[in-house]
């Protein structure tokens, strides 16, 4: 299991935060995400993998003047 904003979702092997993200099903469009203590940016979302047992909070794009 994942754990992401206080939802469970399931885990798999390789699963990278592309992957839950799509499991997620939210379209938000994220700058970054952070596994436990780590940071991950946009670009990485493809290769970075979620260890089992995560916990996730999505961290959105926020723009301003």
């Amino acid at each position: 299991m994942v754990l992401v904003e206080g939802r469970h979702f399931s885990w798999r092997e390789g699963m990278t935060v592309a992957d839950l993200l799509r499991e997620v099903g939210d379209p938000y469009p994220y700058a970054v995400v952070r596994i436990h203590d780590r940071v991950v940016s946009r670009p990485d979302f493809e290769n970075v993998t979620v260890p089992r047992g995560s916990e996730v909070y999505l961290i959105p794009l926020i723009a301003g003047g």
